[in-house]
């Protein structure tokens, strides 16, 4: 079952994810490491102000939920928490090092394009080029045990449409793009521009494939 969270609580699932990826020796995090990176300026949309009493709260719930744990070593005097949120040992939910990133990017600053991504994500894992970041959302979008994510219409004047994350909810005030191989008879009809876009990440692939193959036999 697909996990579902406020709009406060995907900022410290996001906040917690990025520390354990990008500060390992400081993780698990305090409350006040926490609250900071919360609170932090970079990389956030909307930027908070939250009191410690505010991200406790919300650890509390989402511990009752077993989303986050204290994890607290042998004779710490100070809590420390992590998250539970995906690739535990016990859970369902499972991502690849690309996709955990993408998702952590969408959780903490909310509906961004592939090239938006692959610049702020791969300080989490590294992306090829864009072509890396469309073949992880596209996955995103089509998982049996999701979708995770949904492409959002194009705005007027972008060449590129943004993704948004869909553990908060389905998108309320843009329509979302139906995910790659949707059913004609949905009543969903790409316009040409999506299906040129479409047709470009297809052919990435396949250089990519190609590419990979080449090296192999080269190999």
């Amino acid at each position: 079952m697909k996990v579902e969270l406020s709009a406060d609580e995907a900022r410290v699932i996001g906040a917690l994810i990025e520390k354990e990826i990008t500060t390992p020796d400081q993780y698990p995090l305090s409350l006040n490491a926490l609250t900071n990176a919360c609170n932090q300026k970079s990389n956030r949309d909307p930027v908070v102000h939250w009191p410690e009493s505010r991200v406790q709260q919300l650890l509390d719930g989402l511990s009752r939920r077993a989303l986050a744990v204290d994890r607290s070593g042998f004779g710490s005097r100070v809590p420390k928490y992590r998250h539970l949120f995906c690739n535990t040992t016990f859970g369902s939910l499972k991502f690849s090092g690309q996709e955990l990133a993408i998702v952590c990017e969408l959780l903490l600053r909310g509906p961004q394009t592939p090239g938006e991504l692959r610049g702020r994500a791969s300080r989490m894992c590294p992306f090829a080029d864009v072509g890396e970041v469309e073949v992880a959302l596209e996955q995103l979008m089509s998982r049996e045990d999701g979708p995770f994510v949904a492409r959002m219409a194009r705005e007027p004047g972008r060449r590129e449409s943004r993704y948004a994350q869909l553990f908060t909810g389905a998108l309320a005030d843009e329509p979302a793009e139906p995910a790659p191989g949707a059913s004609e008879g949905s009543g969903v009809q790409a316009a040409p521009d999506d299906r040129i876009e479409a047709l470009e990440r297809a052919v990435r692939r396949l250089e990519m494939e190609v590419a990979d193959l080449k090296g192999k036999m080269e190999g």
